[in-house]
């Protein structure tokens, strides 16, 4: 999925900025609302990056979207746009999403299947909900790719993770590996992602890697974590050190979405849909991006590093203006 921000925030994450280093209370990240754009737009709710965390782990960006009824909403409707230097990982709750990009391929995300598409040195994609989706729902997330693979060949893979009952709780582990299941999935820094679906009433402890930093997306339900009530949508973060995930649910079922992984140990600066390592290089690949656009635009072979999707019946996405300024470091509140 696209940041489709007008004025993308101008971000750098900084090598061990986020850290805390040893286990502390649970922070509640609040989502902030961002429209798809369009006259009937769909909105999702962002809770990374934001201001207080731009990570957790590799993951560096989540969106939570749904349940829309797609008659009301208009549903999804991406157009042909770049990445660079990231791993898309899509994932439904309900709902369909029909994917093409640039290196060829053409798959259909579903509920309990993983989509991951590898940038690397840079792809295009599209994403539309197809005409059988009455509803929408699910999250869209980024992992950051550590300097020794960021330039790899694009590549797409689709995982379809096995499913496990423990007491209470149900659990699909998309990315990495926990509680006994592990995804064929191909990451490249030490990381976890899983679906929970927790029984009404419920209160479990589950264990967590310490060197590890976690956080939990709430989807549904009324959900306690580790003592600290998280409202839908929003994510709490616990610091590495954090040995126990204890989850506690009302009167109805809970969802969530564990998402962990290592302290990422780069600098790494975030711009649209772009992850760099410098300002000059995020503007190279606009640049690019938008050379792409253009020819496009004039009937002329792909000349970029982005390459063309086909099938689409549509113009690409052209990016927004850069800021006036450079890009430079954010001071984050708990540093």
């Amino acid at each position: 999925m696209t940041n489709v921000d007008a004025h993308p925030a101008e971000l750098v994450c900084r090598k061990g900025s986020d850290v805390v280093r040893d286990a502390g209370p649970v922070q509640v990240l609040e989502p902030r609302d961002v429209p798809l754009g369009g006259i009937r737009a769909m909105t999702v709710r962002r809770t990374l990056p934001l201001k207080e965390r731009s990570l957790v782990g590799a993951w560096c960006f989540a969106d939570h979207y749904g349940p829309d009824q797609v008659a009301v909403s208009g549903g999804m409707d991406v157009a042909p746009h770049p990445h660079t230097g990231l791993q898309t990982v899509s994932w439904l709750f309900e709902g369909e999403i029909e994917h093409r990009d640039s290196v060829g391929s053409h798959a259909m995300v579903r509920p309990g299947e993983l989509n991951l598409m590898t940038a690397g040195r840079g792809i295009s994609h599209s994403e539309v909900s197809t005409p059988s989706t009455d509803l929408l729902h699910g999250v869209q997330l980024w992992l950051a790719l550590p300097e020794s693979v960021r330039d790899m060949a694009p590549l797409f893979e689709h995982v379809v993770p096995e499913e496990a009952w423990d007491g209470d709780v149900r659990c699909r582990v998309f990315i990495g590996s926990w509680l006994g299941l592990s995804s064929p999935a191909m990451v490249h820094s030490p990381l976890l992602g899983a679906e929970l679906i927790i029984e009404a009433a419920a209160a479990v402890n589950l264990p967590l890697t310490a060197g590890y930093e976690h956080g939990v997306l709430v989807d549904t339900g009324e959900v306690a974590v580790n003592g600290t009530t998280v409202a839908r949508a929003a994510m709490a973060y616990l610091p590495p050190g954090t040995r126990t995930l204890a989850l506690a649910t009302g009167a109805a079922p809970a969802r969530v979405v564990l998402l962990g992984g290592e302290p990422f140990p780069e600098e790494i600066i975030m711009w649209w849909n772009f992850i760099g390592r410098t300002h000059d290089e995020v503007v190279e690949f606009r640049a690019q991006w938008q050379a792409e656009v253009a020819a496009f635009a004039d009937g002329h072979a792909p000349t970029t590093r982005f390459g063309r999707v086909s099938g689409y019946p549509g113009n690409p996405l052209p990016a927004p203006e850069m800021p006036g300024v450079r890009l430079r470091p954010r001071r984050l509140p708990d540093r």
